[in-house]
């Protein structure tokens, strides 16, 4: 069973955490990773770019010149997509990018996202993350406490305003929620910073 440090704020290691085999130690499956931020980042797509085609842009009523006898290449409209200002050959429309995984692959992206972050040494867990009011100084010097300078993702069990409010200012720093958190942020970032709290509930969703 993985077993990760425990740490508070000001840095100190106050015990070990046993993490459920389950969520964070299975097998990594590259390919299901691939898979589902794919699925993720079609999801996201507004779908609506739209260019038109011959048929819509304005002018090419009548043929430029006569078929024959001029020495040029024939052509029929000024609207064809040889010319500048004509239309576009296969124009992309407005379309919905939206599909669906199932949920076995979805969960399974989920626990190798989680694993492939025990098995980088990525993983810091808090007892506690709270502020007393919103300051990102404060938040900075937590953050450097637990030697977790680079991009990180702060995932808490609750929303609190004071901590968000606390990274949104940093550079690289992105906070999220148990019900919010996704194979692609857990990826984007390079440290998973979890509270305890939240790491039960995930245990719980999960396993």
């Amino acid at each position: 069973m993985p077993k990760v440090a425990l740490y508070n704020v000001t840095g100190q290691k106050i015990g070990d955490i046993e993490l459920n085999e389950n969520v964070f130690g299975v097998e990594v499956n590259e390919h299901v990773l691939y898979e589902v931020v794919k699925n993720q980042l079609a999801n996201k797509r507004q779908g609506t770019q739209s260019t038109k085609t011959r048929s819509e842009v304005r002018g090419g009523g009548r043929k430029p010149w006569r078929q024959k006898g001029t020495g040029r290449a024939r052509h029929g409209s000024i609207r064809s997509p040889l010319w500048t200002g004509g239309g576009v050959i296969f124009a992309p429309k407005p379309r919905d990018y939206r599909y669906k995984l199932p949920k076995k692959i979805r969960r399974l992206g989920m626990k190798s996202a989680l694993s492939s972050k025990v098995l980088d040494n990525n993983i810091i867990v808090l007892d506690e993350l709270k502020l007393e009011q919103p300051k990102t100084k404060d938040m900075i010097n937590i953050l450097n406490n637990i030697k977790s300078n680079k991009k990180a993702l702060i995932v808490m069990d609750e929303k609190d305003e004071n901590v968000v409010k606390s990274a949104r200012n940093i550079q690289g720093i992105e906070t999220t929620l148990v019900n919010t958190l996704n194979v692609y942020d857990i990826l984007k970032y390079d440290s998973f910073i979890i509270t305890k709290e939240a790491l039960s509930k995930v245990e719980e969703v999960y396993s």
